[in-house]
Parts: C-alpha cells; structure tokens; sequence
C-alpha cells in the first residue's frame, strides 16, 4: 500500500529497534500463516478480512491499513489482474483464482508488512509459472541486500529474473522504508540498474514487493481510488518481504514459520 513518505530521512535502527521489528514481522507473517486454509473456492474476500481483523486484535495488534488514507478494510486482497490494493468485499472465489494477500500489522508501535500469493482450487499451470516466478524474483531482490550495495542492484535482480521469464515488473508501485512508520524513506524499485540509486546501510529497514504481469507492465486505477488492475488484463502477482540490512547482508523478518511461503503447484497437493 503506497503513501506519503518520510520527509526523504531514513532511518537507521538499532539492534533494540530489530526486536521490535522482528515481532511485528512475524506477526504478520503469522496471520498469513492462519489464512492459507481459508483461501477455498466459495469463501468470500470480506470473510478472509473479518478472520485477519480478528486474528490481528486477539494478538494485540491493530490493522495498519483499517482507515489509512480512506482504505476501509483490514488487508488487501488481489484477485488474479488485481495488481494490488484490492478491496475485500462480496467476490466469491472461485476454484482457480489466485490472490495476493497483503496484511500490515501495528504491534508496540512497531509494523509489520509482508503479502503472499494463494490459490483457490487448482489454478492453471500459467498462473503457477507467474508465481514462482514473482517469488523466485523477490528472493533474488533480497539477496541482492547488503552494506554497500545498491536500490539498484536489488531492482536490478529482479527486473533482470522476471524479464527473461517473458514476464514484467509494473512500476507505479514500490516498496518502502518502515518501522514506526508505516511509510517512509526509501522508494525501493523492483527495477533498475547495478551500482545506481542509493547506498545501503546497516540498520536500514524496508520492504520488497515486486508485483509481476504475465502480460505487460501497465496498470491502471479503478474509480474506488484504489484497486489497480493490469490495462491488458492479464494475470498479476506480488509477494512481499519486510526486512532488515545487517552487517553482513540482511535480516528477513516477515517468513512463514509454517513454510507457507508460496502455495504448491496442482501437482504437489496431497
């Protein structure tokens, strides 16, 4: 979810400041884990938010996008071209669809952000291929993290994994700075070019969330102010990672402690 950033200052936080982030990171990943088996062709989108609204609160946390900026609902939930910031309603799943699920947690003060793919019933073998793919990106973004390199260098990592797949990136959305902030300093791309863009340091904190069209990278705004959707229709996907820059690379703060990091493909169900 996009917003107004922090005034270009960015943070660089503590070690005190990582158990914080780390607590509110696998929180959220948390309540991503609780979700998964709820995702069943015949449920609702607006029944999904009500079980994240309520898993959040009986874990003494409060919903960060419930009110952002007019955003009505608990979490995102995309739906197949659904780029991102889909609004949970009344939609109906459908044995096939996929959907992003983006949650964002306030615990102590601290947030806690991360977005995984799911599959209602057995989706087609393309919409596989473009979630591996999303997700095999986002990881080759978070390798590219360390002291010294670059914005760049992660955008790069990405662009380059999911352009030879015959894939794209979008590029009105990126991820962010954050930590007692929901949205801050620095835009994180998920393109670009090595050595450019600004220098990593130990302490800083962000998120990673390439969005990823088996079609072209266009989107466009629907009249809700909200739910962007590829223009050509076409399939989208999206994970997200909050994570940390440490002395030595980084810190993922948001994985699945269930290893739900990704749903199966239909040949690996039981």
């Amino acid at each position: 979810m996009e917003g107004d950033m922090e005034e270009g200052r960015i943070v660089l936080h503590t070690d005190a400041d990582f158990v914080g982030l780390r607590a509110a990171g696998r929180l959220a990943a948390q309540t991503l884990d609780m979700i998964a088996p709820h995702v069943v062709p015949g449920v609702t989108t607006e029944h999904l938010n009500t079980l994240i609204h309520d898993f959040m609160l009986a874990h003494d946390a409060t919903p960060a996008t419930l009110n952002y900026r007019g955003y009505p609902k608990s979490s995102c939930i995309s739906i197949n071209h659904v780029v991102c910031h889909g609004i949970p309603g009344e939609r109906v799943l459908l044995d096939g669809d996929i959907l992003n699920i983006d949650v964002t947690v306030i615990l102590d003060g601290w947030f806690g952000d991360s977005s995984r793919m799911y599959a209602a019933g057995t989706p087609p073998r393309r919409a596989v291929k473009l979630i591996d793919v999303t997700y095999d990106s986002l990881m080759r973004g978070i390798a590219a993290v360390r002291p010294g390199a670059t914005l760049g260098d992660v955008g790069h990592a990405i662009q380059q994994f999911v352009e030879a797949q015959r894939m794209s990136v979008v590029r009105d959305f990126c991820g962010h700075g954050i930590g007692r902030t929901f949205h801050a300093a620095p835009n994180v791309l998920h393109y670009g070019k090595p050595g450019q863009g600004l220098k990593l340091r130990e302490g800083m904190v962000f998120t990673i969330e390439p969005m990823v069209n088996l079609g072209r990278p266009d989107v466009k705004v629907l009249d809700d102010g909200w739910t962007a959707v590829t223009r050509d229709r076409s399939l989208s996907a999206q994970f997200e990672h909050m994570i940390g820059v440490t002395a030595d690379g980084c810190e993922i703060f948001t994985l699945s402690e269930a290893g739900l990091a990704r749903p199966t493909a239909p040949d690996e169900r039981a």
